[in-house]
């Protein structure tokens, strides 16, 4: 049997609604029935996923009236793919460990299924001792308890043995005074505890460990008051352990020393934003909690610690008095929310979460890839943050190095502590990502079979990692993610390179083939090639753009690198970038010299993929000026993304963008940061004539080419009116204007005069 319940993401919960409740109550008599509207991706995935619980697909269990699977939680992944994750219950009792995970596509296909169990429940459901005895008796699991949380009667499945028991949930300290959130079972007939675990996992600002400095931040303004909260990424906010949030009368944050909480808080924004962007850019995930969203934060524990307790991060220092807040230290703590909001949640062998953690934390280093002197891009473990004065805490390339924790998978791992534990899975990343001799100064990795291993990249390692995650259910074990992330890889790439390599690289840490492990058959991939204009006319010594598209014909994505033959004397062609993956675009500029000889030149455009390569035809017309270059086209799908977030920051703000706002604010910093991106030089200026008190700044941006004395200038008004939809009253032309803006740097055209861009506040006084 299925329920229907919660979906992730306010996009997809809307889409679903109309799977789930019927539009209308209205008969056919009493109206024409409309024709059906055209299922979306989503619908059909989920359409697909729960037809395959209904049936007892594969492991899921069928059950009768006396089992139920509730659909918990939707996560869109790679390529229209879609996690679909389902909680299970036995007459009623929720069912621990019963929990299971559809993979379906959006043309409404399953491609795998994974279940924490398998088999019928069959246990009685009347408990023998009362649920304050089993509080009692949890208690004794916790040295300092300071509330009971919640209990409850449940099914409790681990290792294929059902057990009727009470959960119990204490908030408190450990022995070693380390905040704890645990999960305690107590035999419902007996007495006795059968299992426990615990939520908590230990482990412009001027930075210590992040730069260079001054780093930009995304913060928020409410009047003449600026605070550490981000509010593009709801949630995610800075305060001190032992007092608020932190707010100032300016935007300009910390001393750079990390002995002082705020720079610590300045190290946890930088860190966290960009382990966000990364999530979206690199895995296709949307935010921390997969809504958009974060989770806060709290700089100032009185301990070499920092960890994660279930809903937010709490950063103490190192030996040296300072705040541990390195960014792959921060990577790993939100890692922990990574693991607690995807399929299955936290509770899983020795080592996964940990492990977890030091993935998302280098891969947020690879992504923010700052220079010599920070935390730069590598495989070691809290190396900046020095947390007891002997480096890094852990080794991803070696884990024996540090500790001597083990490099290959034993049976003893699932009683190792949970630290050296995370010790084959980091090694099996690193394997994945980069090989065992990978060259160009990066480290080799000693494999356990002795087998030599190729690498396949650190973003193509996390998407396959991510997509391990999002086929997890409770109970987690080194096994399973062998079976989780080959079934990613597989549906990632149709040509089976990256199974193949995810498969070697599990092989080399001493995990054999398991007895769900898919398959791979290889297939053939293609892709096409465009240009978008195909010609262009130019004065000798200018230069003109181009778009050159990309999309996978057959098979999965391909890496597409670019090149243009044929130019004539004086013609130059390049490409940014000169390597797409295929489904993407790059800009191709043609530039000419003063001596270009006038014509008409046909300039050849190759893309190649391996073996395959494809090319397309640009007609380049050099003259005395007499015909002017193709005017650029703006991009409307831009326009109305623009319009999307301006519409999302008012719904994150009161419902509106009213200039004296926080609304207002947020359009603001959204403009601003697009357009220093692309180069533009921005400026805030205060308003002075006829503006409310505590109006927003003006926005301006100058293209920086052309005449300085010859100034045209474009402007809207970015504010919206106090009521009503957020978006107006000009959200459209606020929006139109920034495309306008964007597709001019994009073009970078050689100027004769200056352009300027202005956005002004307070014209919506009502």
């Amino acid at each position: 049997m299925l329920r229907q319940t919660a979906v992730a993401g306010t996009v997809l919960a809307m889409t679903l609604a109309g799977v789930v409740v019927p539009t209308s109550l209205a008969s056919a008599s009493e109206r024409s029935a409309p024709s059906a509207a055209e299922p979306s991706p989503v619908e059909r995935a989920v359409a697909a996923a729960d037809q395959a619980v209904r049936s007892g697909l594969d492991a899921l269990v069928a059950g009768g009236p006396d089992e139920q699977y509730d659909r918990h939680r939707v996560t869109p992944w790679d390529d229209n793919l879609f996690s679909v994750a389902y909680e299970r219950t036995y007459h009623g009792l929720p069912v621990v460990g019963g929990d299971a995970v559809v993979l379906a596509d959006g043309k409404g296909r399953v491609r795998a299924v994974q279940s924490a169990s398998e088999g019928a429940i069959a246990v009685p459901t009347e408990a023998g001792i009362k649920a304050e005895q089993a509080v009692r008796t949890s208690r004794e699991r916790l040295a300092n308890v300071d509330e009971v949380d919640s209990r409850r009667l449940v099914v409790r499945v681990k290792d294929d043995v059902q057990t009727l028991a009470w959960e119990t949930v204490l908030v408190g300290t450990t022995k070693d005074d380390v905040p704890s959130r645990l999960h305690v079972f107590v035999d419902a007939r007996t007495g006795k505890v059968v299992d426990s675990y615990d939520d908590v996992k230990a482990g412009t600002g001027h930075s210590e460990w992040n730069g260079p400095n001054p780093l930009t931040i995304d913060t928020s303004r409410s009047g003449s008051q600026y605070a550490l909260r981000d509010t593009t990424r709801p949630g995610l906010q800075c305060s001190d352990y032992n007092g608020g949030l932190f707010t100032g009368p300016d935007d300009d944050w910390g001393t750079g020393n990390a002995s002082s909480r705020e720079t610590g808080c300045v190290d946890v924004m930088y860190a966290a934003q960009k382990e966000s962007d990364m999530l979206r850019d690199w895995l296709g995930r949307n935010g921390h909690n997969g809504n958009g969203g974060s989770w806060p934060v709290l700089v100032g524990l009185n301990q070499l610690n920092a960890y994660w307790d279930g809903s937010r991060v709490t950063i103490g220092h190192n030996s040296a008095g300072k705040w541990i807040a390195g960014m792959d230290v921060v990577g790993h703590e939100f890692g922990h929310g990574l693991d607690s909001y995807t399929p299955g949640g936290a509770n899983h062998e020795s080592g996964l979460g940990e492990a977890t953690g030091d993935i998302m934390g280098a891969l947020t280093e690879a992504y923010a890839n700052q220079p010599s002197g920070y935390d730069t891009p590598d495989y070691t473990v809290g190396e900046e943050i020095d947390l007891q004065g002997r480096g890094p805490i852990r080794n991803m390339y070696n884990p024996q190095l540090v500790n001597n924790d083990p490099n290959c998978y034993s049976s003893a791992i699932p009683r190792t502590e949970e630290h050296a534990a995370a010790g084959p899975m980091n090694h099996w990343f690193y394997l994945l990502a980069e090989g065992s001799d990978p060259g160009g100064g990066k480290p080799s990795s000693p494999t356990c079979d002795g087998s030599r291993v190729t690498g396949i990249g650190i973003q193509n390692a996390g998407k396959i990692f991510y997509g391990g995650m999002l086929l997890k259910t409770s109970g987690m074990t080194y096994k399973r993610y062998r079976t989780a992330t080959l079934t990613a890889a597989k549906n990632l790439d149709a040509s089976c390179d990256l199974f193949d390599a995810t498969k070697a690289a599990w092989n080399a840490i001493d995990i054999p083939a398991q007895p769900g492990d898919p398959t791979c058959a290889r297939q053939e991939t293609d892709f096409s090639l465009a240009l978008s204009p195909a010609s262009g006319n130019v004065e000798a010594g200018s230069a003109v753009n181009a778009t050159v598209s990309t999309s996978t014909v057959t098979g999965s994505a391909q890496q597409v690198s670019l090149t243009a033959t044929g130019t004539p004397p004086g013609v130059s062609v390049t490409f940014s970038p000169s390597t797409v993956t295929s489904g993407s675009s790059s800009t191709m500029r043609v530039s000419t010299t003063s001596g270009t000889a006038a014509g008409t030149y046909s300039i050849t455009v190759r893309g190649t993929a391996g073996s395959k390569s494809h090319t397309a035809q640009y007609t380049l017309t050099v003259g005395g000026g007499s015909q002017p270059g193709t005017p650029p086209d703006v991009d409307v799908a831009q326009v109305q993304a623009h319009l999307a977030q301006f519409g999302s920051i008012a719904a994150q703000n009161g419902g509106n963008r009213r200039s004296t706002g926080t609304g207002y604010d947020a359009s603001l910093a959204y403009v601003k940061g697009r357009l220093q991106a692309a180069g533009y030089t921005v400026t805030e200026q205060t308003c002075t004539s006829g503006c409310s008190a505590g109006a927003g700044n003006n926005l301006i941006a100058e293209w920086p080419k052309g005449d300085a004395s010859s100034v045209y200038m474009f402007g809207a008004h970015l504010d919206g009116v106090s009521a009503g939809p957020g978006i107006n009253d000009n959200g459209s032309g606020s929006a139109a204007l920034l495309q306008t803006a964007l597709t001019l740097a994009e073009q970078n055209p050689a100027m004769k005069n200056r352009v300027r861009f202005a956005w002004w506040t307070d014209e919506e006084q009502g």
